[in-house]
């Protein structure tokens, strides 16, 4: 068994990717949660990019959700990540074109309800210090994601068509089979994430995306109540 030690930001969605990777594959590994903020130095001084995740195999570093899967499937054949051509296209349009989703939206939300940023890490509701802290960190991530207002408009009138994308990959057999594969993973990771936001549950709700979600990565924690976004900015359900 080779040594394995995977370092994550327990809210991050591709690292749960990573993680139910892991646990699928039957592989034991060293969980290592990096400190919010802080995060930044420590996968730059590892693997050379401030993001997550990073996994070292036997000491040689993995970055990325789809180069950490890929990597497990070379050692670890089975049960197969990859049972298809179709899920490698599958796993590049959630990596590279839904992932983003997964960030912008919630950080987006949260701007207009701060207090609960405490809901992602199970404290509840934040009293109006740890609001104060919250406002401070929102403006920091807006930047840092380069959220606009405008943006979160556009991604918002967009999300619709990426939902129905989801659920023809379903339709089609490309996911939501009896076991998850590498693109499962990644949409559904990214989804469960969109789940938090109350706004949008009416869109992930009763179609194939939303049950994807829930079914392979069930009790996230995370609660942005439903009026967040101003009105008139989330497309009819």
């Amino acid at each position: 068994m080779p040594e394995i030690t995977l370092h994550v930001l327990p809210p991050s969605h591709p690292c749960h990717a990573a993680i139910r990777a892991l646990e699928l594959k039957g592989l034991e590994f060293e969980r290592v949660d990096l400190g919010f903020g802080t995060h930044a130095e420590e996968m730059t001084r590892i693997y050379g990019s401030r993001t997550v995740p990073g996994m070292l195999l036997d000491g040689e570093p993995v970055h990325g959700s789809r180069a950490i899967l890929a990597r497990l499937e070379e050692i670890e054949p089975e049960p197969s990540l990859y049972p298809a051509e179709s899920v490698r296209e599958a796993e590049r349009w959630g990596d590279e074109e839904l992932q983003d989703y997964g960030r912008r939206m919630p950080w987006g939300a949260l701007h207009f309800r701060p207090e609960a940023m405490g809901t992602f890490g199970g404290a509840g509701m934040l009293d109006p210090a740890g609001t104060d802290f919250a406002i401070r960190t929102l403006r920091a991530m807006w930047k840092y994601h380069a959220i606009t207002a405008q943006r979160l408009y556009d991604d918002l009138q967009a999300l619709p068509a990426k939902l129905d994308h989801v659920d023809a990959l379903i339709a089609d057999g490309v996911i939501g089979g009896d076991e998850p594969n590498a693109a499962d993973l990644q949409i559904g990771s990214t989804l469960e994430v969109l789940a938090t936001v109350g706004d949008l549950q009416p869109l992930l709700r009763d179609r194939p995306a939303g049950r994807l979600a829930a079914r392979w990565f069930p009790g996230r924690q995370g609660e942005i109540p439903a009026g967040a976004f101003p009105a008139g900015w989330v497309p009819a359900a």
